[in-house]
């Protein structure tokens, strides 16, 4: 598998102030508000980035993994919130696993697998008041995006970021300094060039198993454990792991895919990809090394995929980055699994992460809060729950509740004939 380097993609800074009316500032010059990394070595960054802390606040909420007793939440590019969950009624906070760069796991045997910065990172979680050594791979995962820095850094509120004395190879940026400069328009132009805050921001953000022994992720999830491997989604490309040395994890040969892969979902032997351009299926039966079966194309949009039996259920969400489609519900019959089709979409408003239990189907329809179906006559689905005052953003569904990951809270729900009845929910900020 060919090492590839995770970096953080940061698109610069618009020109955010007016032109300096002052009369010390020459007619054909402006004053700008410049600002300068502030850096460490990279290996020592990496090395102090994962740490067992005490509990703490969310800051942005990201996707869940539940595991025996256990609830991982990860809070974006900060580490790993650890719920305690023996009583669904009453969860504690126990930890907070500072893992910084991390944005997905996958835990089996209490070996917890997750990135960092691009770096695939082994930890023996059996005790988690004394987490033993924490193995990396290093350059395991992503591609090439940008650079490296410390996620609970705000951008400073200036009009250019100067990266010209900056090795993104051998330095992490760990603070910023500002400085004045005075230079004509067309010469800020030249050196520091054009772009949106607004872009900045979106691209910050997106930079945003039945088996006992393994964990359980939500529909969201790039990571995925299938008997003795892992594989994790990747932009465009699947990366395979042999973990049947759970602790020396081997790393096999990458199969590339179409571009702007999003989630991954197993069942049986087949992986089924969620991509902004469709779902792709892949043959796992020699699980060293999948094989493309067929796709589902549709319009650009983002696109987590969960699958039950004979159909696919795939939302796609439109706007923003996500592309221009209209967000909806698409149900796809996989009976043939070399040729997917469409079986019917039902409008939603603004849909995220959503699963199966049963007879019962969960959409995370974003603002729109969370809503339940009846799939039993499927492609039919009848509503038989809409818990709208609420934000949500992933679901898992266990054997006796319902996780739900929202704005900064976590909900527990118990499964009715007709439905869900909320158990608990705990403030994570």
């Amino acid at each position: 598998m060919k090492k590839k380097h995770f970096i953080i993609a940061i698109l610069g800074l618009v020109i955010l102030s007016a032109c300096n009316d002052s009369d010390d500032v020459p007619a054909d010059q402006q004053e700008y508000l410049i600002a300068v990394p502030l850096t460490t070595d990279l290996m020592v960054f990496k090395e102090e980035a994962v740490e067992v802390m005490e509990p703490t606040e969310i800051l942005q909420s990201g996707k869940i993994y539940a595991y025996d007793d256990y609830i991982f939440i990860n809070d974006i590019g900060r580490g790993l919130h650890v719920i305690n969950n023996t009583n669904p009624g009453t969860p504690v906070r126990e930890r907070f696993i500072k893992l910084e760069g991390n944005n997905d796991i996958s835990i089996k045997n209490n070996r917890l697998y997750a990135d960092s910065y691009g770096d695939l990172i082994i930890m023996d979680i059996t005790n988690l008041d004394n987490i033993g050594e924490v193995k990396r791979l290093e350059n395991a995962i992503y591609q090439d995006y940008g650079f490296i820095m410390d996620f609970t850094l705000p951008m400073p509120e200036v009009d250019a970021v100067d990266y010209s004395n900056f090795n993104a190879s051998t330095e992490a940026i760990v603070g910023w300094e500002t400085k004045s400069v005075r230079m004509t328009e067309s010469a800020f132009a030249e050196q520091y060039g054009f772009a949106n805050t607004d872009d900045f921001a979106q691209t910050t953000d997106e930079a945003f198993s039945s088996d006992a022994s393994t964990g359980q992720g939500g529909s969201l999830a790039r990571f995925r454990i299938v008997g003795d491997y892992l594989y994790v989604a990747e932009w465009s490309s699947i990366n395979v792991f042999d973990i049947s040395d759970l602790d020396t994890p081997k790393v096999l040969d990458e199969v590339y895919t179409d571009w702007g892969i999003e989630t991954i979902f197993s069942q049986g032997d087949l992986l089924f990809l969620g991509g902004m351009q469709g779902m792709y299926i892949y043959d796992i039966a020699n699980p060293a090394k999948p094989e493309f079966v067929s796709d589902f194309e549709h319009g650009t949009a983002c696109d987590p995929v969960v699958v039950d039996g004979d159909y696919a259920y795939v939302t796609l969400r439109g706007g923003n980055l996500c592309g221009a489609v209209e967000s909806g519900l698409f149900i796809i019959d996989i009976s043939d699994i070399k040729n997917p089709t469409l079986e019917v979409m039902y409008p939603m408003e603004d849909p995220y992460g959503l699963g199966v239990k049963g007879d019962q189907l969960f959409i995370c329809d974003g603002n729109a809060g969370l809503k339940v179906y009846d799939k039993s006559n499927v492609p039919n689905l009848p509503q038989l729950n809409h818990f709208a005052d609420i934000v949500t953003y992933d679901v898992i569904p266990l054997a006796q509740n319902l996780l739900m990951i929202g704005e900064g809270v976590l909900y527990q729900y118990e499964y009715l004939d007709d439905g869900l009845r909320l158990l608990s929910q705990i403030q994570l900020n």
